[in-house]
């Protein structure tokens, strides 16, 4: 394959008789005014291998669309650098991420140099002995090499950087659960097979001008498993405690205005969904980490609070790593047994005035855009007392179904590949159960957004379970709840969930009417309907006197009794998968 031609040749690039390679970056030689192209990325992870044979290993995970090999390096001093060696030797895992979006590459230059010292004993002192690093430089590696200069307007350096979408214009940090891109498919295959206790995604923030330099959100803090939340807030708590003590400002929320321009509108704090990392990973009952360093700051400064930030998690896996581990062990021991879960999340009204860090500014009415221009001026630096919103509850809390969901046959050619590449356990029924009560859900309102959103129209379905009988055949899928993965089943397959694969719009087809009455002959099935049902001619008579609008409608008037008709079709906006209380 092209990744392990590549991989030959950067390793017959370093033959042995030749000095020590240089592990230095293109950044670090810039004084941090430049980040190094892909090939870097090739070379180094090539060049910290045949430096540290023992405590390295430099492999590709996977190949972009543009025939680029994804890289991974596995950094320990425990020779375990494998996910099987991990394993046996039960040391935790974590994975660093860089360029998820690719024009925000701090995480990549300042990965590599905390390795580095980490590998030379210069940081995290003895924290290699304990843990596996796993870092992935550059996720999006076909975007990183959308190089250019005006890539990131509202950024301060590099003088040159990536772009924020893949080549098939593919947004990763929307991807974790509908898996479309190659790329979120290598990185899931990656995760599965390594299980990383912590998931670490490096980004830089958009936004307006103030002080603070980074954020750092993690997860399970408001959402997950309740036992993991105080290990979350420990992580948290820790790294910014750390990064506190090297001079840096971090805020636990992101630093985005309630209102868009508007400083004194102040901030809420909320729980992603899981088509990010930080809500994708606590669905696997595992740690995740959204560091957010902020634009506005120059590279060198940011690739130094970065490079902080990962010596810090360093760090604090050596010291905490071991009894983490052994909480998120917990966590799907307790998974197995899961009876409920919050679908969603809300940020109540409660709030506090904090004292925020900002500049002097003004909001003037503006002859370019005809609404209201913001203007910072960093040389006055002004404390803003602001409106912090950050409790988090659960809203919508479903019950999990007593023995798991049947996907029919017809549906597995859609839904296996989803439940393959996120690592969910299932079971082919190969004989049909027949006709077996089930809960089956159908929407009273299925509402479908005007355009698309990462290649897909967003679907709303508002409806509830019910007990039906259903026929079910051979071939058909059952996916117990009964396992770790269970809050990741929950999420991808009921309805009503913002990122399950019906909001994604892998079942639009189902809310679509197929089948009509000419209106002839739906005229003439109405007074059919209305002479031999008195109950129904009362509530059309009713409708009518109540609803202006329906009495004014033809079509809706006519509709009214298609729907009551023998011939009405039962699976329009029927969720084609059911829940079962029954284990296959």
């Amino acid at each position: 394959m092209i990744r392990t031609a590549v991989l030959l040749s950067l390793f017959a690039a370093f033959p042995l008789a030749h000095a020590a390679p240089d592990l230095t970056t293109i950044a670090e030689r810039s004084g941090y005014q430049a980040t190094g192209r892909y090939d870097e990325v090739q070379r180094l992870c090539a060049a910290y291998q045949k430096a540290y044979p023992k405590a390295v290993r430099c492999f590709s995970f996977g190949e972009t669309p543009e025939g680029r090999p994804m890289l991974a390096l596995a950094v320990s001093r425990s020779g375990a650098l494998t996910a099987a060696a991990a394993r046996q030797r039960k040391l935790p895992v974590l994975l660093v991420q860089g360029g998820i979006h690719a024009g925000e590459i701090d995480g990549k230059d300042a990965g590599f140099w905390a390795l580095r010292e980490a590998l030379e004993g210069k940081a995290a002192a003895g924290a290699l002995d304990k843990q596996v690093v796993l870092f992935v430089p550059v996720f999006n590696v076909d975007g990183h090499e959308r190089f250019g200069r005006n890539n990131r307007p509202n950024q301060r350096g590099p003088v040159e950087m990536g772009w924020r979408v893949t080549a098939q214009n593919y947004n990763l940090n929307r991807d974790y659960v509908k898996a479309d891109a190659p790329e979120m498919q290598a990185m899931l295959k990656l995760v599965n097979d390594w299980d990383p206790l912590a998931y670490i995604d490096l980004h830089v923030t958009d936004g307006a001008k103030f002080q603070p330099d980074v954020s750092i959100q993690v997860e399970p803090v408001h959402g997950g498993d309740a036992a993991l939340l105080p290990v979350g807030t420990a992580l948290r708590d820790n790294v910014m405690a750390d990064l506190r003590k090297q001079g840096s400002d971090p805020r636990h929320f992101y630093i985005s205005f309630n209102k868009t321009d508007e400083p004194d509108s102040g901030f809420v704090d909320s729980m992603s969904t899981p088509r990010f990392s930080t809500g994708y990973f606590p669905m696997r009952n595992r740690l995740a980490m959204l560091v957010e360093t902020h634009s506005w700051r120059a590279y060198p400064h940011r690739v130094k609070v970065t490079r902080n930030t990962i010596v810090s998690l360093m760090e604090q896996f050596a010291q905490h790593g071991a009894a983490w581990a052994k909480a998120a062990a917990e966590a799907d021991v307790r998974a197995a047994k899961l009876t409920e879960m919050p679908l969603s999340y809300k940020t109540t009204e409660r709030s506090e005035m904090i004292d925020f860090p900002g500049y002097e500014y003004s909001r003037t009415p503006s002859e370019v855009s005809g609404g209201v221009w913001t203007k910072y001026d960093e040389s006055k630096p002004q404390k803003w007392t602001v409106p912090l919103r950050d409790e988090v509850v659960p809203d919508v809390v479903l019950k999990a179904p007593a023995g798991g969901y049947l996907v029919p046959a017809a549906q597995v050619a859609l839904i296996e590949p989803k439940l393959k590449v996120h690592g969910i356990g299932y079971k082919r029924l190969d004989k049909a159960p027949g006709t077996v009560a089930v809960e089956a859900f159908r929407a009273d309102e299925a509402k479908l957004t005007a355009a698309s959103f990462e290649g897909h129209q967003l679907a709303s379905w508002k409806g509830a379970w019910k007990t039906e009988q259903r026929e079910v055949g051979a071939g058909a899928l059952f996916v117990p709840i009964a396992q770790a993965k269970s809050r990741l089943v929950m999420t991808m397959l009921e309805p009503a969930g913002a990122d399950s694969l019906a909001a994604w719009g892998f079942f639009n087809n189902y809310t679509e009417r197929k089948e009509y009455m000419e209106e002839y002959v739906a005229e003439e099935a109405a007074r059919d309907m209305l002479a031999a049902d008195p109950a129904l001619a009362a509530a059309f008579k009713a409708k009518l006197e109540s609803d202006p609008a329906f009495a004014k409608s033809p079509r809706a008037r006519l509709d009214f009794f298609a729907r009551r008709h023998a011939t009405w079709d039962d699976r329009h906006n029927l969720y084609p998968v059911y829940r079962t209380g029954v284990v296959y």
